[in-house]
């Protein structure tokens, strides 16, 4: 049997967490709408732009 070996990086988590406060302070989002941005993030990006006048 063959191993497998995996890496990861603690990057990719911070620069996760990074863009997650980001949303937060950017969008103005409340603590209870911050934690629901934990799993459904995209959506207040997509419709925040979306609003924009293109």
């Amino acid at each position: 049997m063959q191993k497998v070996k995996v890496e990861t990086s603690i990057l990719s988590g911070g620069v996760w967490f990074a863009a997650w406060l980001f949303t937060l302070g950017f969008l103005k989002l409340s603590f209870g709408q911050g934690l629901l941005a934990l799993i459904i993030w995209p959506y207040y990006i997509g419709s925040y732009l979306s609003a924009l006048p293109s």
